[in-house]
């Protein structure tokens, strides 16, 4: 008795942790909302087999629940059956199907073996189990076999990922190769042991392996704050680039009326000095035509400030949007994640349009700016992008708050906005891009139903 509790009451203590792990990593995946765990259900489904096979591959557990050896039995298969396959999807899922899919073959290989044997398992045990030594040939031997090829072809793709500078792959690799060699090693002793022999030590080579996933995880959280920080940088780059050009846009309405008001006196002004220096002597001609030049110097003066102010329009070019779009998105899906929404893309390749692709962002950062804002929770946005003809429709749809019919009638007004700080200049931004763009902008919303925005731009077909 104390031999069991010294040895096998690890194993049940080992299997419950990890069971224990399984269940708290699966309650945690149903609240992340990005991809941050890639394949996370299969690393579930690894985590709890082994478990699984932890606690009924000890004898302790017989001393605990009787004599049931044929459950424990069914239950260590099943277990098997379930881990073989989760696995090697785990492994595809991070480092993908490999040259020619060749991984993907075998992965299909697996899992239809192991159905086929979870299927006779049934059918044993509902014949009393008069099948033993077929099931026997079925689990242990060929499983056996199929179980040495897949530890050593999956350690074989993670050297070969390691070495070209996958510091993931590295990582995977090592506590991989701890876990294979211990259990290819253990497998060989077993199938060439004349007698009793009880498998022991890849369960240590196991836990090397869940640690190096951990590892693995950790990172990838890592990376997804790292680049978190990144998009938030970069959006504040945007909103002060968005902030200038309100600004702008108002310098530019106050230059705009000052021209007006100013520059037609200006000329009227000017004309009558050149009638009067027709008619005056020579000292006051000259008195006046140091005022005329004052005047042109002032009309230059707001000409140049007009300029500044209201620039032209910037060089453009030939761009692929669908780029510009997911580039946007990754800059907002921080602040969509704040506000409890997430950004969904569903995005057409090859559709090209004539413009300015920093204006183009800028018009669409004001767009899905204001669906974030207008989200409650589980709020959506979705992004998309298709051809039309010879036009290029962009959608941005969310379920938030939508606008009231009083509402969507003004937008586009200078200075309107439905925000209670809101100024309405960047949205005047956005109809003025898309209009220099040679495209439309219609809006479409109902009051706590959402709002839909559909810009049509021309596309460009010299691609």
């Amino acid at each position: 008795m104390s031999l069991y509790v010294k040895h096998d009451l690890v194993d049940v203590i080992l299997g419950t942790s990890l069971i224990f792990m399984a269940a708290v990593l699966l309650v945690c995946l149903f609240f992340i909302r990005m991809q941050t765990l890639s394949g996370g259900y299969y690393l579930v489904l690894v985590i709890l087999a082994f478990g699984v096979l932890f606690i009924t591959y000890s004898p302790f557990l017989s001393l605990v629940i009787g004599s049931r050896e044929r459950l424990i039995e069914a239950s260590f298969d099943t277990a098997l059956f379930i881990l073989l396959p989760a696995f090697t999807l785990y492994f595809e899922r991070i480092f993908g199907p490999g040259k020619g899919r060749h991984l993907v073959r075998f992965r299909n290989i697996q899992l239809g073996y192991s159905c086929l044997c979870f299927v006779f398992l049934l059918v044993n045990v509902l014949l009393s189990f008069r099948l033993d030594k077929l099931y026997v040939i079925m689990t242990v031997n060929v499983l056996g076999v199929l179980m040495i090829v897949q530890l050593a072809y999956l350690l074989g793709l993670a050297v070969v990922y390691a070495y070209r500078g996958n510091k993931d792959a590295a990582i995977f690799s090592t506590g991989f190769a701890v876990f294979a060699v211990i259990s290819i090693s253990e497998l060989v002793l077993y199938f060439t042991s004349t007698g009793p022999f009880h498998l022991f030590w890849w369960k240590w080579g196991v836990v090397a392996f869940i640690l190096s996933l951990i590892i693995i995880l950790g990172r990838g959280f890592a990376r997804n704050y790292e680049q978190a920080l990144a998009y938030s940088r970069e959006l504040e780059q945007f909103n002060n680039t968005a902030q200038r050009s309100e600004k702008m846009e108002i310098i530019s309405e106050l230059a705009a009326s000052v021209a007006h008001e100013v520059r037609n006196p200006l000329q009227v002004t000017r004309g009558f000095l050149q009638i009067l220096g027709e008619r005056s002597g020579r000292k006051e001609k000259e008195y006046l035509d140091m005022a005329v030049q004052e005047l042109d110097r002032a009309s230059l003066i707001i000409t140049d400030f007009l300029t500044f102010a209201k620039p032209g329009l910037e060089e453009v070019d030939i761009f692929e949007l669908s780029g510009e779009l997911r580039h946007v998105a990754g800059i907002l899906v921080p602040l969509a994640n704040l506000q409890g929404g997430t950004i969904e893309l569903k995005l057409q390749e090859g559709l090209y349009v004539l413009g300015s692709p920093a204006k183009f962002k800028q018009a669409f950062i004001n767009l899905i700016k204001n669906s974030v804002e207008s989200l409650y929770e589980e709020g959506l946005i979705t992004v998309s992008a298709w051809k039309s003809g010879q036009h290029i429709i962009i959608s941005v749809k969310d379920n938030g708050e939508g606008m009231k019919p009083s509402e969507l009638s003004r937008l586009g007004e200078p200075y309107y906005s439905n925000k209670t700080k809101g100024t309405g200049l960047g949205l005047m931004v956005t109809f003025r891009i898309v209009e220099a763009m040679n495209g439309t902008i219609q809006f479409h919303s109902k009051k706590g139903q959402g709002t839909e925005v559909v810009v049509k731009l021309p596309a460009d077909h010299s691609k």
